[in-house]
């Protein structure tokens, strides 16, 4: 295998990292955490597995990295089925929420740690542990002790201990939660960066769909053990499968629908007239409803009335009542008038700005 610093950035790699057939999993009392899942990760892919507490994403991590093993079902890993495979002999490495670093070992040793257990040449652990550091942003760290870091420091010593094995998948199980907003964001685009520059396989773990939407190539959202919905952010967020999805993503904008024909649909906003899909829900961005003046600019207007406003520095967010349906719409700040609770003001929405969904 070629050192990471040096394998190639960008080159098409189209084969299969990992391969989950039918995996079940199944604990106490006949909870199944992991539900006959079927999933596939292309090599050089960072690929999250996004969802609520108790949805099995951790579970089904643990099941790649052989900390658990499925009751049922097969995982193949760089082509080779890993059935009884423990996680020593796997060619993946674990970063945890909690970093998992050794407090009696400084920097420079807990970096070094498996390549110590690997029986490496003392030379080449100092090293691979210099670059290493290095290419984390870590490298004036290496005598400090693990006390005296701070949670982001310890975050990029856990990603470094993890890298400098060189594993074919690295597993990333919700690393980034414990820290404060500014450094998370930070960070996300870091590691990021970092995934596109040695082109590896990331299995990431987050219930933060900003976060799976910042970093993520595609995505898998989880429910009760099963996977509901696999793709790009993008097509999630805009096409969810489901109402589970559509919540999940934090779309709020639900309109039933009563009636179609090929023209257009019946709701309680009114007639909406333009090609829309199958489902039974109407789903209205926040971000594509047009309010006053720009309503004009869109095929269906309708009256509703603010009841909220709520002013966000880059946006502000509207509250509004119609039809006996509350809305929420989301607009950019452009130095625009803003409407006032209790205005009546017109409403825009545009068959390009929504989704059909079922339950």
């Amino acid at each position: 295998m070629l050192p990471m610093a040096d394998r190639a950035v960008g080159s098409p790699r189209t084969e299969s990292a990992i391969r989950v057939d039918a995996a079940s999993k199944s604990f106490e009392k006949g909870v199944r955490a992991v539900d006959a899942v079927d999933l596939e990760v292309g090599a050089g892919e960072f690929f999250t597995l996004l969802g609520p507490s108790g949805c099995g994403k951790t579970t089904l991590l643990r099941l790649l990295a052989g900390l658990e093993q499925p009751d049922s079902g097969r995982i193949t890993i760089g082509g080779q089925v890993m059935d009884g495979v423990p996680p020593h002999r796997r060619s993946v490495n674990t970063v945890f929420q909690s970093y998992a670093l050794f407090p009696h070992r400084n920097v420079r040793r807990n970096i070094g740690f498996g390549l110590e257990m690997r029986g490496t040449d003392a030379g080449e652990i100092d090293a691979r542990t210099r670059r290493m550091a290095e290419l984390i942003g870590i490298d004036g760290l290496l005598d400090r002790e693990v006390a005296q870091l701070s949670g982001g420091q310890r975050q990029r010593v856990a990603l470094a201990r993890a890298l400098i094995n060189e594993p074919d998948v690295l597993l990333l199980d919700e690393p980034l939660s414990a820290l404060d907003a500014d450094l998370r964001g930070r960070l996300q685009l870091e590691l990021k960066r970092l995934q596109r520059r040695l082109g590896m396989t990331f299995v990431f773990v987050t219930h933060d769909q900003q976060e799976a939407m910042v970093m993520s190539d595609r995505m898998a959202v989880l429910d009760a053990g099963r996977i509901v919905q696999v793709g790009p952010p993008d097509a999630i967020y805009e096409a969810p499968a489901a109402l589970f999805v559509a919540r999940f993503m934090g779309h709020q904008n639900f309109v039933p629908i009563h009636g179609r024909d090929a023209a257009g649909v019946d709701t309680p906003l009114g007639r909406l007239e333009g090609a829309f899909g199958t489902g039974d829900h109407l789903l209205l961005r926040p971000e594509t409803i047009r309010l006053g003046d720009e309503a004009q600019t869109v095929p269906n207007r309708f009256e509703a009335t603010v009841e909220e406003r709520l002013y966000r520095g880059e946006t502000t967010e509207y509250r509004l009542a119609c039809g006996g349906l509350r809305l929420l719409a989301s607009r950019a700040n452009r130095g625009q008038p803003e409407h006032q609770v209790g205005e009546t003001i017109r409403v825009g929405v545009s068959p390009r700005g929504t989704a059909t969904v079922s339950d």
